[in-house]
């Protein structure tokens, strides 16, 4: 029986504010080998872990991110405060900078970064593909990039040896092409976004990652018509599972 490679989305964000260090950490201590998380840039050009093109569900600010420095940034809390209420108060945003520092303590980690639009149709695919390929080589052999974006995967692939993975939805005969064009590491698609019918995902010189799974069985049954990698707000959850566990990277 094929068992998926779990990988923690945005990192452990079903129990903690998401794409945040503290996320990042607390996946990892559950049991992750694999992280997603999203990058974009402040004003100033500093990357850093967020998912939103605003900071209104984050901080409860109304103002998009490429709007502000990071030093301003930092003075909002990043909890998340309609899900969680007070109980992640003062958690600051974090950089891709101190994420780095973090995987480099836990080497075993492996990292999808993914490159996100709304920086790029901001700032170009020149400045946001170089700002986060500036801040990683010390980890290189722990990251991948990651895209819904063509042009930045394709600039990636020109400037750096990291593996890519091109990220889609929805299925499409277009994306595939894309897809087959690219030859990347990885595709990523959404688990809704495959069609009923589909009894095993297209072959190419890339790993299916699947993600929006939320149970332990819908992943066993990804595996079966070839994903490799299953993405889950839950990991900690998704790591109870008997056959899966054995897929986790136990940090006891």
């Amino acid at each position: 029986m094929n068992i998926p490679q779990l990988v923690a989305h945005r990192g452990y964000a079903l129990h903690y504010p998401e794409n945040t260090l503290l996320a990042l950490r607390k996946a990892v201590k559950a049991g992750a080998c694999y992280l997603e998380f999203d990058i974009q840039l402040t004003a100033d050009g500093v990357p850093i872990l967020l998912h939103d093109a605003t900071l209104q569900r984050m901080a409860g600010v109304d103002a998009a991110i490429h709007e502000i420095s990071l030093a301003e940034a930092r003075t909002y809390s990043f909890d998340e405060r309609k899900r969680f209420g007070m109980a992640f108060e003062n958690n600051r945003i974090a950089t891709l900078s101190e994420v780095v520092q973090f995987l480099k303590s836990t080497p075993n980690t492996r990292a999808f970064i993914e490159i996100k639009r709304a920086s790029l149709r901001e700032f170009g695919v020149d400045k946001v593909v170089s700002a986060i390929l500036n801040e990683i080589p010390s980890i290189s052999n722990q990251c991948a990039l990651i895209s819904f974006d063509e042009s930045a995967l394709r600039f990636a692939r020109k400037h750096s040896s990291l593996p890519i993975g091109w990220v889609f939805e929805p299925w499409s005969d277009a994306a595939l092409s894309v897809a087959r064009d690219l030859r990347p590491e990885y595709v990523f698609t959404d688990a809704d976004a495959l069609p009923a019918e589909l009894t095993m995902l297209p072959e190419g010189p890339w790993q299916w990652a699947i993600y929006e799974v939320a149970d332990a069985e819908s992943a066993m049954r990804l595996a079966q018509i070839g994903a490799s990698l299953v993405e889950t707000f839950a990991i900690g959850e998704m790591l109870r599972h008997a056959k899966l566990r054995t897929r986790g990277c136990m940090s006891e």
